[in-house]
């Protein structure tokens, strides 16, 4: 009986715009048995994409739940779970794994979840989750690299976090996987930052803004990719991510999904006369985009417009430039549009 719950949590899950496809070992089962009671997992499986009234969610319960309400609270503290505030009342929706439940789990990540995320993601989940267009991250290039005269608006980083009043930093939880697999590299991992436009309560996570643009410097000089929802409004977070960890760019590394993250549109472009070879700008590549011999040279095609090659060149060789108009892809307007194309492109109604 507990399976049926997961598979039917496992199906619901899948049918959000974001994917959570099956593996013919099962191992999204368990997975989610990693992070589900069977109670939680038969209830959050009667959730849907959209958000719903708390009065609408416990009236179609069948056979009724008394700590349904309960419940529901505490998934959505544990991240399980969205709910918002409408007029007083909680409205609640079924997050979707990747990106949304994964993240929240950076309590939870033990060697065993660790390995499991890794083998599921190599069975399929990578390919069913980082396939499907749009992306669900996109490139915003690095600060040091864009020339504010041409940078997009959604594109501008620090103007993203400057426009909000509330920040907060998390663990990197693509790293701690890898590192509890002992395979993280040696980038920072105190460095996801989230902000709301809102002032919000204290919490211990909590920044001030000029921590939050102090740690999007610390993630440049790592030579960490800024990445964010690919949308141009309504963004809420940076992840700083590097291309041997964070699951979105080992897409591109390890899975051969090339669009698994939405490159920015800008691309990289060498001066042969200031190029010295030096190879600074191919270690700083998280997607082996830059090849030095006797000079660096870009592999446009691979190129993901982030900058970190510009900003780490000793010798200002390396430019980034604004692709031609014909060549921009926008990003969708906010998240309702997003999921409406993703859905389109997966095939559900």
């Amino acid at each position: 009986m507990s399976d049926e719950m997961y598979r039917q949590l496992a199906d619901a899950l899948d049918r959000l715009p974001n994917g959570f496809p099956s593996t013919p070992s099962g191992l999204e089962i368990r997975v989610l048995k990693k992070i589900f009671s069977p109670e939680d997992a038969g209830l959050a499986a009667q959730l849907h994409g959209e958000m719903e009234p708390l009065d609408a969610i416990l009236a179609r319960l069948d056979p009724p739940q008394p700590d349904a309400q309960m419940r529901l609270k505490a998934m959505a503290k544990r991240g399980l779970i969205w709910v918002e505030l409408r007029e007083g009342k909680r409205w609640y929706r079924l997050a979707p794994f990747v990106v949304g439940i994964y993240e929240a789990q950076l309590e939870n990540m033990d060697l065993e979840f660790a390995q499991l995320h890794e083998d599921y993601m190599a069975e399929g989940g990578a390919a069913g989750i980082m396939r499907p267009q749009p992306a669900l991250h996109r490139v915003i290039p690095a600060q040091a690299a864009a020339k504010t005269e041409w940078i997009l608006p959604y594109d501008d980083v620090r103007a993203l976090v400057m426009n909000a009043k509330t920040f907060r930093v998390r663990d990197c939880i693509c790293r701690l996987q890898r590192g509890t697999l002992g395979k993280a590299c040696d980038a920072p991992l105190h460095n996801c930052i989230s902000f709301y436009e809102m002032a919000l309560p204290e919490t211990p996570y909590d920044l001030t803004v000029e921590q939050a643009l102090a740690l999007l410097d610390e993630a440049e000089e790592a030579a960490l990719v800024h990445t964010v929802s690919n949308v141009a409004k309504g963004v809420s977070y940076v992840c700083n991510c590097c291309g041997c960890c964070c699951s979105l760019m080992r897409g591109i590394n390890e899975y051969g999904i090339d669009q698994s993250v939405a490159a920015a549109n800008y691309y990289a472009v060498i001066d042969p006369d200031a190029c010295t070879g030096c190879g600074i700008c191919e270690g700083r590549c998280q997607v082996g985009a830059v090849v030095v011999g006797d000079i660096a040279v870009v592999d446009r095609a691979r190129c993901i417009g982030c900058g970190l090659c510009v900003s780490g060149c000793p010798e200002e060789a390396i430019t980034l430039r604004l692709k031609p108009e014909a060549e921009i892809i926008h990003p969708p307007e906010d998240f309702a549009t997003w999921e409406r194309l993703r859905l389109k492109n997966r095939g559900i109604g």
